[in-house]
C-alpha cells in the first residue's frame, strides 16, 4: 500500500545539506516527490511510496543530516501521488 505525504521540518535546516541528504535518502527507499526550502527558513518535503519505507523516511527526517539540527516534524497525509524520481527544488 503507498503513503502519500507533507512534511515540514524546522529548526537549522537550511543551508546544511538538508535537502541534498533527503534525495539520497528518498532514492535509497524508492520514494518519489521533491524538497524545498521555505522562505520561513524550513525544509518541505512532498513524498510518495510504500508505507513501509515512507514510515523509514520519516523517521530519518527527525534527525536529518550531521549538521542539521531539527526542532519540528510536522507530517500530514497528502492527496497529491508523485511517481519517478525524488528532485530538489
Amino acid at each position: 500500500m503507498d503513503r502519500h505525504i507533507y512534511i515540514k521540518i524546522t529548526g537549522r535546516v537550511q543551508g546544511v545539506g538538508f535537502r541534498y541528504h533527503t534525495k539520497k535518502i528518498a532514492e535509497k527507499l524508492k520514494i518519489s516527490g521533491f524538497v524545498r526550502n521555505n522562505y520561513d527558513g524550513s525544509v518541505i518535503i512532498e513524498a510518495s511510496g510504500e508505507f513501509d519505507y515512507i514510515t523509514q523516511f520519516t523517521n530519518w527526517c527527525y534527525e536529518g543530516p550531521a549538521w542539521s539540527h531539527v526542532e519540528n516534524v510536522e507530517v500530514s497525509e497528502n492527496k497529491t501521488r508523485y511517481s519517478g524520481s525524488f528532485s530538489v527544488k
